[in-house]
């Protein structure tokens, strides 16, 4: 009998050598093809916060067709004998609610009584309102704000209603009254309130005034500076403007530039130092952007005094810790490379670039600031 002799041989393997030059193939067409992906996925994140802003100016540009004006920040009952004030207002974004499909959310508050803290316990009846989670409020290119409220994770705010180039907030405040669409409105009573801004005010047009602009969700950790976001307690004015300025017109640009850029660089000065200490949450404010429901600096209201993604840190002047119902900057922020999104009055969306100049920035930023700007300078 012949013995075929094939049978017997060895069937033959991959070496080690082949088996790792074929891993080396693998991990650098990897590499090659991760940073494609990254981009793509930031692509997709991008578009989702552009279509986010996109909700929000549509829905004001309903609100004032609706009602006649734009939404503002409207105090409530603080307590049963503080009737109205600035802390615990309502924001402009709750307003908003029923014009972007939120109408459960909006049916659940009740606007006559404060949006925040626990002064009389009056606020444990919004607790269901204010603590669901609104995506068209986050923008998915960040992360999501740490921590809980009321027993739930926080539901966010990367998208600030601008008071323009204002410092201040509060509509009533004389000749530094916010020159943006938005503004701390007053109480319900009439005691301190505002006339409300309506189409007529943008004398600028709609399509040459921001209302919203974008910013980083604060990273919530006092120890950690994180430029630009955090929010640095300077406990000062500009100088050359009093304690007791607030109502002073250099409060608003341009006219108040010199005083603005050096309040800046003293900001920039105390920021390093504002993460020491045992009670570092009082200089190092890192929660920018916690929430949607009150209507004030730092939560829903902001304004664009610099370009997105500023090498300074925001920063306020108030003398006490605590909220934020006081002036200050807290401005443009992404995590989008290059820049940030915008939503003009219209409805429209625009990326702003880091490079903008600071004359055409002003430009859009005013309501009426009689300039005009063609969208080829942005």
């Amino acid at each position: 009998m012949v013995l075929d002799s094939r049978r017997f041989e060895a069937r033959r393997g991959f070496t080690l050598i082949e088996l790792l030059v074929v891993i080396a193939i693998i991990g650098v067409l990897i590499a090659l093809l991760l940073p494609a992906v990254q981009s793509a996925r930031e692509a997709a994140r991008r578009a989702q916060c552009t279509n986010n802003m996109k909700q929000l100016g549509l829905a004001v540009a309903n609100y004032e067709s609706a009602n006649g004006s734009y939404p503002a920040s409207y105090g409530s009952a603080a307590s049963l004998t503080d009737r109205w004030g600035t802390w615990g207002s309502w924001s402009p974004q709750s307003l908003l609610l029923p014009y972007m499909e939120q109408t459960p959310t909006y049916n659940a508050i009740n606007f006559g009584i404060v949006s925040h803290g626990d002064q009389g316990h009056l606020d444990v009846v919004q607790s269901t309102a204010i603590t669901t989670g609104i995506a068209s409020f986050v923008c998915p290119s960040g992360p999501k704000p740490v921590g809980t409220y009321y027993g739930k994770a926080r539901s966010g705010n990367s998208y600030f209603a601008s008071v323009g180039s204002s410092l201040h907030w509060v509509g009533a405040s004389g000749a530094s009254a916010p020159n943006g669409i938005f503004m701390y409105g007053g109480s319900g009573s009439g005691t301190e309130g505002a006339p409300a801004r309506t189409l007529a005010t943008v004398i600028d047009g709609t399509s040459n005034t921001i209302a919203f602009g974008e910013w980083r969700i604060g990273d919530f950790n006092e120890s950690k500076l994180s430029i630009p976001q955090d929010v640095i307690n300077l406990r000062q004015m500009p100088p050359g403007i009093s304690p007791e300025g607030w109502g002073d017109a250099r409060m608003n640009m341009p006219l108040g530039a010199a005083p603005f850029q050096a309040w800046l660089t003293l900001c920039a000065g105390a920021a390093p130092g504002s993460t020491a200490g045992g009670e570092n949450w009082r200089t190092n404010m890192s929660y920018l952007g916690q929430g949607w429901n009150q209507g004030m600096f730092g939560w829903t209201l902001g304004n664009t005094m610099l370009a997105p993604n500023p090498q300074y840190p925001n920063c306020r002047m108030c003398g006490w810790d605590g909220d934020w119902d006081c002036p200050g900057m807290y401005g443009l922020s992404s995590y989008h490379p290059g820049g940030g999104n915008v939503a003009f009055a219209d409805g429209s969306v625009r990326f702003l670039k880091t490079s903008i100049s600071p004359s055409v920035l002003v430009a859009i930023l005013t309501r009426n600031g009689n300039e005009i700007i063609s969208s080829d300078t942005y």
